[in-house]
């Protein structure tokens, strides 16, 4: 039997990268997804690809009406919503004598902001439905620890991890599992802006941190969208019943905790 059967989902900014596969592996687990991003014209394109199971929602998570209106929309369309994936997010870096109040106040609202109140929208309607639900948070390895060029992107991320223990343990009353998947350097398109950025600030040439954050990861490569995609099925799926409030590392080894 498929593990997330007749389960409707919703994924923020899951129209590329790793929201995208997630939401693959749950229309192949037997979920309905909502394909939810700021960008609708890639959402749709993206749930047209993945298949009948998915749908595109516009949604962004600095926006306390369009989250409630994605949740409405979910709902309306599938019936209900039993899991939410909180993995809208931004990056970016520089040292903490460059850093800007845009910058700062950009990034939290998204990874931080966005986070909490989507996941209090979700919560909301899953308490309304009476029947539990799971709601995952994308933290990170640079949630665990500061670094020297990161230091608001890290502590977005450390900010989601402390979010997620608290809603974990005041959810799990109303059968609502809260849990985080901390990854470490996972490949993709986004890591073309971020190899930029530490060329500029670290002097080095186009490609190279890639190359050496890649070998450092004691499994010997950087991660993928698809590693990551085993732990979100167990956190959605009956598996995880008893697992509250804890951040799993998904990372090839890089953090041990």
């Amino acid at each position: 039997m498929k593990r997330l059967e007749g389960k409707s989902a919703l994924i923020t900014g899951s129209a590329r990268g790793i929201g995208r596969a997630f939401a693959e592996a749950y229309v192949r687990e037997g979920a309905m997804v909502a394909i939810a991003d700021i960008n609708i014209e890639r959402a749709r394109q993206a749930a047209a690809e993945i298949g009948a199971a998915a749908y595109a929602v516009e949604m962004d998570v600095t926006r306390q009406d369009a989250i409630d209106a994605a949740i409405a929309q979910t709902v309306g369309h599938a019936g209900g919503l039993d899991i939410l994936v909180n993995n809208a997010a931004l990056f970016d870096l520089a040292p903490i004598a460059d850093i800007t109040r845009e910058s700062y106040d950009k990034l939290f609202s998204i990874n931080v902001a966005g986070t909490l109140f989507t996941l209090q929208a979700a919560a909301r309607q899953m308490i309304a439905q009476g029947r539990g639900g799971k709601i995952i948070n994308m933290a990170s390895q640079a949630g665990r620890r500061g670094e020297a060029l990161v230091a608001i992107y890290c502590a977005t991320k450390a900010a989601v991890i402390s979010l997620t223990q608290s809603a974990g343990l005041d959810l799990i009353r109303h059968r609502i599992n809260v849990n985080a998947i901390a990854p470490g350097v996972v490949d993709g398109e986004h890591w073309e802006g971020v190899d930029a950025l530490f060329a500029r600030y670290e002097n080095r040439p186009r490609g190279e941190k890639k190359r050496l954050v890649g070998e450092a990861v004691p499994y010997g490569r950087m991660g993928t969208a698809e590693d990551l995609t085993g732990m979100a099925i167990f956190l959605a799926s009956s598996e995880s019943d008893y697992v509250v409030a804890q951040t799993y590392n998904v990372d090839g080894g890089n953090w041990m905790s």
